[in-house]
């Protein structure tokens, strides 16, 4: 079979199931994972080294495959708007990543939603349109890996998009969701497409009149430091991170940098970031998957936590916060189990502090 024929037909499969993933590798069948379990396509017969060699030109550019020869490893986006790509018409895009495994292929290969959702309907506080309003600071959403941190940032940009004339600026490895400008003037560049690295990108805003920069991953000291100094002259910076608290989020970000500079970091964070939202998504009783998450909002408090380097004690004001608009993780676990949205079994799971969350269930 043609690969790009093979390809469009696993498009389809992953449209028609509703997944969220593709998994491709070398010596076995096909997978996918709906509701964050892993589904074998067995009907399918074991792809071969032929056949990920076939993927890989349909779907790499030429960078790609210079990255993936002398890297192992690559992340591009895949879009499958080719004439006659699927019989529904409609456009499939992905966000990629292809790497070897013992010396085999392995591609993943995550759907993007074609639509960029509400706060509303994504199940998200509202409260998060009010950082989406706000001027200038610094924003993050930060979670596990395939939580919807980007479908999270997406829906703040839409609804910047939407209300205001501003200059927004993505950089992104790679780009996801595609954005129509509305109000907004909306430049989206992708790392080794648009711009050599993330650093170099976000160097460059300065010069090109951004109002709003939306980073999709901070990877580096170079990239979060040039980010905390944009937010501080004036632009709201939204970004991630992989981590699953804000005292763990603040300390991942201080870390990163050498002991000298660490006090200089901490001090220009205390003052511009704006609150650090962390997700998950938790099966729900009815099937599929319900949001939960906890909000930590910066005011006095939390600045003097994090200047005076006792970012355990945050935990403790997020709890203690909701007249200030915090949300606890533990809060908001027990009211999707008293709503009969998720099991105990499954808010304890996801609990960073089981203890009390069994005070208040």
């Amino acid at each position: 079979m043609p690969q790009q024929t093979l390809l469009n037909e696993l498009v389809e499969v992953v449209a028609k199931e509703g997944a969220s993933d593709l998994h491709l590798a070398e010596g076995r069948s096909p997978i996918i994972r709906v509701s964050n379990f892993l589904i074998p396509l067995a009907k399918l017969p074991a792809l071969t080294r032929a056949d990920m060699e076939g993927l890989l030109t349909v779907l790499f550019k030429p960078y790609n495959r210079k990255e993936f020869d002398t890297e192992k490893e690559t992340n591009f986006a895949y879009s499958s708007s080719l004439p006659g790509a699927n019989s529904s018409g409609a456009v499939h895009r992905f966000r990629c990543n292809a790497f070897q495994a013992l010396g085999k292929i392995d591609i993943a290969m995550r759907l993007i939603p074609d639509k960029i959702k509400s706060f509303e309907e994504l199940g998200l506080p509202p409260v998060l349109e009010t950082f989406a309003r706000r001027q200038q600071g610094f924003f993050l959403v930060v979670g596990p890996v395939g939580v919807g941190k980007s479908t999270t940032l997406a829906a703040m940009i839409e609804t910047i998009n939407k209300e205001r004339l501003e200059h927004i600026i993505t950089i992104e490895d790679p780009v996801e969701f595609i954005f129509e400008p509305k109000k907004a003037i909306i430049d989206q560049r992708e790392v080794k497409l648009d711009t050599p690295d993330f650093h170099k990108a976000l160097q460059g805003v300065f010069r090109q009149d951004a109002d709003i920069l939306m980073i999709g991953e901070m990877r580096d000291p170079e990239t979060i430091s040039t980010a905390v100094t944009a937010a501080e002259t004036g632009h709201l910076v939204l970004s991630t991170l992989h981590t699953n608290t804000a005292g763990q989020t603040i300390d991942r970000i201080i870390d990163s940098f050498p002991a000298e500079s660490q006090g200089q970091i901490r001090l220009q964070l205390s003052g511009s970031l704006l609150g650090i939202f962390s997700q998950r998504l938790v099966p729900r009783i009815s099937g599929g998957l319900v949001a939960a998450y906890e909000l930590m909002i910066n005011n006095s408090a939390v600045s003097n936590l994090i200047r005076e380097k006792r970012t355990h004690e945050l935990a403790t004001v997020i709890e203690t916060g909701s007249e200030d608009g915090m949300i606890d993780l533990n809060r908001c676990l027990a009211e999707l189990v008293r709503k009969g949205d998720i099991t105990a079994e499954n808010a304890f799971k996801f609990s960073n502090n089981p203890k009390t969350l069994e005070r208040m269930l």
